[in-house]
Protein backbone atom coordinates (compact mmCIF):
# COMPACT_ATOMS: atom_id res chain seq x y z
CA UNK A 1 0.00 0.00 0.00
CA UNK A 2 1.37 3.40 -1.00
CA UNK A 3 2.07 5.89 1.73
CA UNK A 4 -0.26 8.86 2.05
CA UNK A 5 1.28 12.08 0.69
CA UNK A 6 2.89 14.28 3.31
CA UNK A 7 1.02 17.43 4.26
CA UNK A 8 2.19 20.41 6.25
CA UNK A 9 0.47 20.71 9.59
CA UNK A 10 -2.45 23.12 9.50
CA UNK A 11 -2.48 23.37 13.27
CA UNK A 12 -0.16 24.95 15.82
CA UNK A 13 1.80 23.63 17.55
CA UNK A 14 3.03 21.32 14.80
CA UNK A 15 2.84 17.75 16.19
CA UNK A 16 5.93 16.74 14.22
CA UNK A 17 8.07 18.84 16.59
CA UNK A 18 8.56 16.83 19.75
CA UNK A 19 10.24 17.79 23.02
CA UNK A 20 12.25 14.89 24.44
CA UNK A 21 13.17 17.07 27.41
CA UNK A 22 11.40 20.15 28.83
CA UNK A 23 14.44 22.27 27.96
CA UNK A 24 13.62 21.95 24.26
CA UNK A 25 10.44 23.99 24.63
CA UNK A 26 12.44 27.23 24.68
CA UNK A 27 13.67 26.48 21.16
CA UNK A 28 10.29 25.48 19.73
CA UNK A 29 8.24 28.32 18.31
CA UNK A 30 4.66 27.25 18.92
CA UNK A 31 3.42 29.24 15.91
CA UNK A 32 5.81 27.71 13.37
CA UNK A 33 5.52 24.53 11.33
CA UNK A 34 7.73 22.35 9.18
CA UNK A 35 7.45 23.52 5.57
CA UNK A 36 8.36 21.53 2.47
CA UNK A 37 9.94 24.10 0.17
CA UNK A 38 10.64 21.81 -2.78
CA UNK A 39 10.86 18.17 -3.80
CA UNK A 40 12.55 16.41 -6.69
CA UNK A 41 16.10 15.49 -5.71
CA UNK A 42 17.59 12.00 -5.55
CA UNK A 43 19.79 12.62 -2.50
CA UNK A 44 19.85 16.11 -1.06
CA UNK A 45 22.91 17.23 0.90
CA UNK A 46 25.21 20.09 1.83
CA UNK A 47 22.94 23.16 2.34
CA UNK A 48 24.57 26.57 2.74
CA UNK A 49 22.90 29.95 3.25
CA UNK A 50 23.76 33.17 1.39
CA UNK A 51 22.19 35.99 3.37
CA UNK A 52 23.64 38.64 1.06
CA UNK A 53 21.72 37.10 -1.84
CA UNK A 54 18.78 35.73 0.19
CA UNK A 55 19.14 32.25 -1.24
CA UNK A 56 20.11 28.74 -0.22
CA UNK A 57 22.30 26.31 -2.14
CA UNK A 58 22.22 22.57 -1.65
CA UNK A 59 23.54 19.45 -3.39
CA UNK A 60 21.67 16.82 -5.33
CA UNK A 61 24.62 14.45 -5.48
CA UNK A 62 23.39 11.64 -7.81
CA UNK A 63 22.01 14.21 -10.28
CA UNK A 64 25.42 15.92 -10.30
CA UNK A 65 24.01 19.35 -9.59
CA UNK A 66 23.77 22.09 -6.99
CA UNK A 67 20.32 23.63 -6.58
CA UNK A 68 19.35 27.16 -5.59
CA UNK A 69 16.25 28.18 -3.59
CA UNK A 70 15.34 31.88 -3.50
CA UNK A 71 13.84 33.25 -0.31
CA UNK A 72 11.89 36.07 -1.97
CA UNK A 73 10.10 34.02 -4.63
CA UNK A 74 10.49 30.37 -3.56
CA UNK A 75 11.88 29.63 -7.01
CA UNK A 76 14.27 26.69 -7.41
CA UNK A 77 16.80 26.58 -10.21
CA UNK A 78 20.04 24.85 -11.09
CA UNK A 79 23.00 26.77 -9.71
CA UNK A 80 25.70 24.42 -10.99
CA UNK A 81 25.65 21.41 -13.31
CA UNK A 82 27.81 19.43 -13.53
CA UNK A 83 28.89 19.91 -9.93
CA UNK A 84 31.48 17.11 -9.77
CA UNK A 85 28.96 15.37 -7.49
CA UNK A 86 29.46 18.07 -4.85
CA UNK A 87 28.44 17.13 -1.33
CA UNK A 88 29.12 19.41 1.67
CA UNK A 89 29.31 23.19 1.40
CA UNK A 90 30.15 26.15 3.60
CA UNK A 91 31.37 29.72 3.20
CA UNK A 92 34.72 31.06 4.28
CA UNK A 93 35.13 34.19 6.38
CA UNK A 94 35.25 36.27 3.19
CA UNK A 95 31.90 34.87 2.01
CA UNK A 96 33.28 32.63 -0.71
CA UNK A 97 31.67 29.26 -1.38
CA UNK A 98 33.66 26.18 -0.32
CA UNK A 99 32.61 22.81 -1.78
CA UNK A 100 33.54 19.16 -1.24
CA UNK A 101 33.52 17.26 -4.54
CA UNK A 102 33.04 13.51 -4.77
CA UNK A 103 33.88 13.14 -8.44
CA UNK A 104 36.65 15.72 -8.33
CA UNK A 105 37.96 14.19 -5.08
CA UNK A 106 38.88 17.64 -3.89
CA UNK A 107 37.92 20.69 -1.84
CA UNK A 108 37.46 23.83 -3.92
CA UNK A 109 36.73 27.51 -3.41
CA UNK A 110 34.70 29.64 -5.82
CA UNK A 111 36.20 33.09 -6.18
CA UNK A 112 34.27 36.34 -6.58
CA UNK A 113 34.99 36.40 -10.32
CA UNK A 114 33.75 32.83 -10.85
CA UNK A 115 37.16 31.17 -10.94
CA UNK A 116 37.66 27.90 -9.08
CA UNK A 117 40.61 27.44 -6.71
CA UNK A 118 41.59 23.92 -5.70
CA UNK A 119 42.33 23.95 -1.97
CA UNK A 120 43.05 20.25 -1.52
CA UNK A 121 43.04 17.20 -3.79
CA UNK A 122 45.81 15.06 -2.33
CA UNK A 123 47.79 14.35 0.82
CA UNK A 124 51.44 13.31 0.73
CA UNK A 125 51.22 12.49 -2.97
CA UNK A 126 48.05 10.38 -2.73
CA UNK A 127 44.65 11.45 -3.99
CA UNK A 128 41.94 12.19 -1.50
CA UNK A 129 39.01 9.78 -1.30
CA UNK A 130 35.87 11.90 -1.66
CA UNK A 131 35.71 14.94 0.63
CA UNK A 132 32.35 14.88 2.37
CA UNK A 133 31.71 17.79 4.73
CA UNK A 134 33.55 20.98 5.58
CA UNK A 135 33.63 23.74 8.18
CA UNK A 136 35.65 26.98 8.41
CA UNK A 137 37.14 28.11 11.73
CA UNK A 138 37.40 31.78 12.70
CA UNK A 139 41.14 31.78 11.97
CA UNK A 140 40.34 31.00 8.32
CA UNK A 141 41.39 27.37 8.48
CA UNK A 142 39.24 24.83 6.62
CA UNK A 143 38.51 21.44 8.20
CA UNK A 144 37.04 18.57 6.18
CA UNK A 145 36.27 14.86 6.35
CA UNK A 146 37.37 12.39 3.69
CA UNK A 147 35.45 9.07 3.69
CA UNK A 148 35.26 6.99 0.47
CA UNK A 149 31.50 7.25 -0.12
CA UNK A 150 31.91 8.97 -3.50
CA UNK A 151 34.33 6.36 -4.85
CA UNK A 152 32.51 3.23 -3.67
CA UNK A 153 30.22 3.19 -6.73
CA UNK A 154 28.88 5.21 -9.63
CA UNK A 155 25.82 6.74 -7.96
CA UNK A 156 27.50 9.63 -6.09
CA UNK A 157 30.79 9.75 -7.99
CA UNK A 158 33.02 7.24 -9.77
CA UNK A 159 34.22 3.93 -8.39
CA UNK A 160 37.98 3.75 -7.90
CA UNK A 161 40.39 2.12 -5.46
CA UNK A 162 41.12 4.40 -2.47
CA UNK A 163 44.65 5.64 -2.03
CA UNK A 164 44.21 6.93 1.52
CA UNK A 165 42.57 5.46 4.63
CA UNK A 166 38.85 5.96 5.26
CA UNK A 167 39.53 7.35 8.73
CA UNK A 168 40.95 10.82 8.14
CA UNK A 169 40.04 14.42 8.91
CA UNK A 170 42.20 17.21 7.48
CA UNK A 171 42.91 20.88 8.11
CA UNK A 172 43.86 23.45 5.47
CA UNK A 173 45.75 26.40 6.94
CA UNK A 174 44.03 29.68 6.19
CA UNK A 175 47.28 31.54 5.50
CA UNK A 176 49.74 29.03 4.02
CA UNK A 177 47.29 26.56 2.49
CA UNK A 178 49.22 23.70 4.10
CA UNK A 179 47.20 20.50 4.50
CA UNK A 180 47.66 18.58 7.74
CA UNK A 181 46.12 15.40 9.09
CA UNK A 182 44.28 16.18 12.34
CA UNK A 183 42.55 12.83 13.01
CA UNK A 184 43.15 9.35 11.62
CA UNK A 185 41.07 7.26 14.01
CA UNK A 186 37.48 7.78 12.80
CA UNK A 187 35.65 5.00 10.96
CA UNK A 188 34.31 6.84 7.88
CA UNK A 189 34.15 10.42 9.24
CA UNK A 190 31.16 12.38 7.99
CA UNK A 191 29.60 15.61 9.31
CA UNK A 192 31.66 17.93 11.51
CA UNK A 193 31.17 21.19 13.39
CA UNK A 194 32.80 23.32 16.08
CA UNK A 195 31.27 24.29 19.41
CA UNK A 196 30.39 28.01 19.62
CA UNK A 197 33.71 28.89 21.28
CA UNK A 198 35.63 26.56 18.93
CA UNK A 199 37.11 24.64 21.84
CA UNK A 200 35.55 21.34 20.67
CA UNK A 201 35.31 19.69 17.27
CA UNK A 202 32.43 17.23 16.83
CA UNK A 203 32.64 14.56 14.11
CA UNK A 204 30.20 11.86 13.00
CA UNK A 205 31.72 8.36 12.90
CA UNK A 206 29.36 7.05 10.25
CA UNK A 207 30.42 3.41 10.15
CA UNK A 208 30.69 2.87 13.87
CA UNK A 209 28.41 0.29 15.50
CA UNK A 210 26.44 2.14 16.64
CA UNK A 211 27.17 5.36 14.80
CA UNK A 212 28.86 7.66 17.26
CA UNK A 213 29.23 11.40 17.44
CA UNK A 214 32.78 11.98 18.62
CA UNK A 215 34.23 15.02 20.37
CA UNK A 216 37.81 16.29 20.37
CA UNK A 217 39.30 19.17 22.32
CA UNK A 218 41.33 21.67 20.38
CA UNK A 219 44.86 22.04 21.69
CA UNK A 220 46.05 25.53 22.70
CA UNK A 221 47.58 26.01 19.24
CA UNK A 222 44.07 25.85 17.73
CA UNK A 223 45.39 23.54 15.03
CA UNK A 224 45.55 20.08 16.57
CA UNK A 225 43.11 17.79 18.34
CA UNK A 226 43.34 15.81 21.57
CA UNK A 227 41.17 13.93 24.07
CA UNK A 228 39.09 11.86 21.65
CA UNK A 229 35.86 10.65 23.24
CA UNK A 230 32.40 9.41 22.37
CA UNK A 231 30.08 12.37 22.83
CA UNK A 232 26.89 10.58 21.76
CA UNK A 233 26.41 6.84 21.24
CA UNK A 234 23.27 6.39 19.15
CA UNK A 235 20.72 3.60 19.30
CA UNK A 236 20.49 0.82 16.73
CA UNK A 237 18.70 2.14 13.66
CA UNK A 238 19.66 5.77 14.23
CA UNK A 239 21.77 7.35 11.50
CA UNK A 240 23.32 10.76 12.21
CA UNK A 241 24.74 12.54 9.19
CA UNK A 242 25.39 16.27 8.80
CA UNK A 243 24.74 18.74 11.62
CA UNK A 244 25.15 22.30 12.83
CA UNK A 245 25.49 23.97 16.23
CA UNK A 246 23.46 26.85 17.63
CA UNK A 247 24.65 29.67 19.86
CA UNK A 248 23.70 27.73 23.00
CA UNK A 249 25.89 24.82 21.96
CA UNK A 250 23.06 22.49 20.93
CA UNK A 251 23.71 20.06 18.07
CA UNK A 252 20.98 19.92 15.40
CA UNK A 253 21.65 16.65 13.61
CA UNK A 254 20.32 15.17 10.38
CA UNK A 255 18.79 11.85 11.38
CA UNK A 256 17.01 8.85 9.97
CA UNK A 257 16.90 5.47 8.24
CA UNK A 258 13.55 4.43 9.75
CA UNK A 259 10.22 6.33 9.90
CA UNK A 260 10.54 6.62 13.67
CA UNK A 261 13.88 8.42 13.39
CA UNK A 262 13.65 10.33 10.07
CA UNK A 263 14.17 14.05 10.64
CA UNK A 264 16.39 16.10 12.95
CA UNK A 265 17.52 15.08 16.43
CA UNK A 266 18.64 17.85 18.79
CA UNK A 267 21.21 17.30 21.57
CA UNK A 268 22.32 19.77 24.19
CA UNK A 269 25.95 20.59 24.92
CA UNK A 270 26.08 17.78 27.49
CA UNK A 271 25.09 15.19 24.88
CA UNK A 272 21.52 14.63 26.09
CA UNK A 273 18.71 14.37 23.50
CA UNK A 274 16.24 17.20 23.99
CA UNK A 275 14.12 17.35 20.84
CA UNK A 276 13.16 15.78 17.53
CA UNK A 277 11.71 17.21 14.32
CA UNK A 278 9.94 14.44 12.43
CA UNK A 279 10.18 14.52 8.63
CA UNK A 280 8.72 12.12 6.06
CA UNK A 281 12.24 11.46 4.72
CA UNK A 282 15.67 10.90 6.13
CA UNK A 283 17.44 14.21 6.68
CA UNK A 284 21.02 14.17 5.44
CA UNK A 285 22.18 17.64 6.40
CA UNK A 286 21.05 21.07 7.51
CA UNK A 287 22.05 24.65 8.14
CA UNK A 288 20.73 27.80 9.75
CA UNK A 289 19.74 30.72 7.56
CA UNK A 290 17.49 33.72 7.20
CA UNK A 291 18.39 37.23 8.30
CA UNK A 292 18.62 36.22 11.97
CA UNK A 293 20.04 32.71 11.36
CA UNK A 294 16.89 31.35 13.04
CA UNK A 295 15.47 29.39 10.11
CA UNK A 296 16.55 25.76 9.96
CA UNK A 297 16.96 24.45 6.40
CA UNK A 298 16.92 20.65 6.17
CA UNK A 299 18.07 18.82 3.04
CA UNK A 300 16.35 15.46 3.08
CA UNK A 301 16.54 12.58 0.62
CA UNK A 302 14.19 14.01 -2.00
CA UNK A 303 13.03 17.31 -0.53
CA UNK A 304 14.07 20.58 1.07
CA UNK A 305 12.32 21.49 4.34
CA UNK A 306 12.51 24.47 6.68
CA UNK A 307 11.42 25.42 10.19
CA UNK A 308 11.73 28.66 12.16
CA UNK A 309 13.20 28.00 15.61
CA UNK A 310 13.84 30.09 18.71
CA UNK A 311 17.60 30.05 18.51
CA UNK A 312 20.34 31.10 16.11
CA UNK A 313 22.97 29.12 14.29
CA UNK A 314 26.58 29.92 15.09
CA UNK A 315 27.90 32.59 12.76
CA UNK A 316 29.97 31.04 10.00
CA UNK A 317 28.49 27.59 10.65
Amino acid sequence: MAEAPWQQSARYPDPSIVALDPSFKRYHLALSAVERLWTGSRWGEGPVWFGDGRFLLWSDIPNNRVLKWEEETGAVSIFQKPSNNANGHTRDRQGRLIACEHFGRRVVRFEYDGATTVLADSFKGKRLNSPNDVVVKSDGSIWFTDPPFGIMGFYEGERVVPELPHTNVYRIDGQSGEITLVADDIDHPNGLAFSPDESILYVIESRGEPRNILAYDLAPDGKTLRNRRIFIATQTGETPDGFRVDTDGNLWCGWGMTPAFDGVRVYNSSGAPIGHIHLPERCANLCFGGRQRNRLFMSAAQSLFSLYVNTQGVAGG
